[in-house]
């Protein structure tokens, strides 16, 4: 199992900051480092093109696809792959009506076909070839000339639609609020063979480990609000986002990074939480860990 940190390119964040905390995580001994789309913060895979001196896998985790074309994603996508000398997964999900209706104005019309059209279009652009596609979404002839090998490709699939769709088209998955038993007994058997699982996990080495949980409760309260998160929580028999934070001693961590890697996990992407030295434990632990391949 990779094991992966996840750098946070929110707007108070600079640039630097974020070259800083990549090269932290690779000295620690992470695989790899990840990044997202906030709203209102720094274009994930702008943040990934400058990340020399970050580990030796780079991915996004996600890229929302209704605010970007297709084909000009391929391109950016392309252009980081090529600038960081093939280093690039690319991580792209619907996102959610909040975001894309409320925030930006955009119809949130049937993600899960939208989706589906869009890696259509994307992945044989990514591998250069020409693309003529008449769609409900997408009406697309053209072609890129990069000679880049393409990124793999993964997409946030949590309902059983789109993990279809992540069974068809992509190279497998990435999951947000889950726990190991939801990945074997859920999403894995719902992937192809050898389909990668990334898989976004909080963690804390902390004697307080209810206090965490409190705080992740406190600030992310949101996320059962919104359809496909709080669906997922259902189906692991959880409250809230709280409920999967891995929070503990040390050997408490180890146990569950060996039960995510048992679960399915190929790639555990971590996100530190906690007081400044809580979260410098976990990291060590999690870059540390005998099965952090």
């Amino acid at each position: 199992m990779r094991i992966g940190i996840h750098l946070t390119p929110t707007g108070d964040v600079t640039i630097p900051e974020l070259r800083a905390q990549a090269a932290d995580a690779a000295a620690r001994g992470f695989r790899a480092a990840w990044t997202n789309q906030q709203p209102g913060g720094w274009d994930p895979l702008g943040v990934l093109a400058v990340m020399g001196d970050g580990p030796a896998e780079l991915g996004t985790a996600v890229v929302p696809t209704y605010p970007r074309h297709p084909v000009a994603l391929a391109t950016e996508a392309l252009t980081t792959q090529a600038v960081t000398g093939g280093r690039l997964t690319l991580g792209i999900g619907p996102s959610h009506a909040v975001y894309v209706e409320d925030q930006l104005g955009l119809p949130y019309a049937s993600p899960a076909r939208h989706t589906r059209e869009y890696l259509e279009v994307l992945r044989p652009l990514l591998r250069g070839e020409h693309v003529r596609y008449s769609g409900a979404f997408f009406t697309v002839d053209t072609r890129l000339a990069m000679a880049v090998p393409p990124p793999s490709v993964l997409i946030a699939a949590l309902g059983p639609r789109m993990l279809e769709v992540a069974r068809d088209l992509a190279d497998g998955t990435v999951a947000v609020w889950a726990r190991p038993a939801t990945v074997s007994g859920y999403l894995v058997p719902r992937l192809a063979g050898g389909a990668r699982v990334a898989a976004l996990v909080m963690m804390s080495v902390s004697a307080d480990p209810d206090r965490v949980r409190a705080t992740i409760a406190r600030e992310f309260g949101h996320v059962r609000d919104l359809p496909a998160y709080r669906a997922l929580l259902d189906r692991g028999g959880l409250s809230g986002p709280a409920d999967t934070v891995v929070a503990g001693g040390e050997a408490r961590l180890e146990r569950e990074l060996a039960a995510f890697r048992d679960a399915g996990v190929t790639d555990l992407i971590v996100t530190p939480v906690g007081t400044a030295e809580e979260r410098d434990r976990a990291m060590d632990v999690a870059a540390g860990w005998r099965g952090n391949t």
